[in-house]
């Protein structure tokens, strides 16, 4: 099977998800043909079933701003019909599916029939998508692609909410794949980032104002009154410098490490002892799924996918929205117990395997199948 898959190619999640999802598929024989404005990030190498077109857009001076839409949709005519594609997987209901309609419909005229599946990652609905500018196109854009699955039970609860959707969702959760990162674990240098007799605690995001930086901040700066630690403030975004400031003038600065956008964070979460993620909102939290991954507890709030994901009291714990007090006191309490702290690294460990790419890839194979079979 020819699968087309549009996406971010960024380091965000869903270009994440989308690029793996790929990769592995490809390895089992898929022909598999990324579209968008750049490689991928985590696309490494191209073989002979992984492709990468890019979506080029023309500047013309008329446009104030660059139709990626327009492009997007030329592109998708272009390498589907070019490369008798069978079954595009898009991620984002926009700009992505609404895109893909309009190719749909050219190559329709065209005589090719070409199923759409949209994979909503919560962004597109909780936050972009939900503006009134915005809202009409991605209730068109849900409703009229062949298949839609989301991420978690709660991003599928909160798109029926929000643009009253009646249509069936599939739930298909977020993955990594276990078998990479238990080997990544076993190899890893657990002393590379810091003193042995110090704690490191990590974040990881795109430093946006749902994340709660100062929070991150906060909660560590309790936990290192009682423990001596490290925070590693991986990603970037337009919080970083208020989190700057914060530091600076509550005399952090030599606590706190930024280490920007990287491709190493296998590596640092195999070193770390604790992952904060205080999120106002988290449709899934794949950040959080990766620290569990390499054995690492998480201390989280309870808001959107992240109580399915994160148990309370098993892989860490979760609390409400800005209860700096209570992620505080379970972190030390954590951190403060080597035997707690084994306990909780074990079974981090083994939720993760519940979302093990192995179990998850096969979900998507079922859905491709019945997207190719839709009259």
């Amino acid at each position: 099977m020819k699968i087309g898959i549009v996406c971010y190619p960024t380091f965000g999640g869903s270009g994440v998800v989308a690029t793996e999802l790929g990769i592995e598929l490809s390895k089992k024989g898929y022909e598999i043909h990324f579209i968008t404005y750049s490689q991928p990030v985590r696309l490494d190498a191209l073989s002979v079933n992984l492709h990468y077109h890019e979506v080029n857009v023309p500047n013309y001076p008329l446009f104030k701003y660059e139709p990626y839409e327009l492009a997007l949709s030329s592109k998708l005519y272009d390498v589907v019909s070019k490369h008798k594609i069978d079954v595009l997987h898009v991620h984002y209901a926009i700009p992505h599916a609404y895109a893909a309609y309009m190719a749909k419909k050219i190559l329709n005229q065209n005589g090719y029939k070409i199923p759409i599946i949209t994979t909503l990652h919560g962004t597109d609905i909780t936050l972009v998508g939900n503006h009134p500018f915005y809202k009409p196109a991605v209730t068109f854009s849900i409703n009229n692609s062949d298949i839609v699955t989301c991420v978690s039970k709660s991003l599928m609860d909160d798109t029926r909410e929000f643009f009253g959707i009646k249509r069936e969702i599939k739930v298909i959760p977020n993955f990594v794949d276990i078998e990479k990162y238990n080997k990544n674990y076993s190899f890893s240098d657990k002393n590379v980032l810091t003193q042995v007799d110090e704690k490191i605690i990590v974040h990881i995001s795109n430093f946006r104002p749902l994340k709660r930086i100062i929070d991150v901040i906060k909660i560590f700066e309790k936990i290192n009154l009682k423990i001596s630690s490290k925070l590693i403030m991986v990603g970037d975004g337009p919080d970083k410098k208020k989190a700057k400031d914060y530091l600076r003038k509550n005399s952090l600065k030599n606590r706190v490490i930024f280490l920007g956008k990287t491709n190493q964070v296998d590596q640092i979460l195999c070193s770390s002892d604790l992952f904060l993620l205080p999120s106002e909102k988290e449709s899934f939290g794949l950040a959080a799924l990766e620290a569990m991954a390499l054995k690492v507890p998480v201390i989280s709030t309870n808001t959107g996918g992240l109580k399915e994901l994160n148990i309370n009291g098993n892989s860490g714990y979760t609390s409400d929205i800005g209860d700096i007090e209570s992620m505080a006191s379970n972190a030390i309490k954590i951190l403060s117990d080597k035997s707690l702290m084994n306990k909780y690294r074990s079974q981090a460990f083994e939720n993760a395997k519940k979302y093990d790419i192995k179990k998850v890839i096969p979900l998507y194979e079922k859905i491709y199948d019945e997207a190719k079979n839709i009259d």
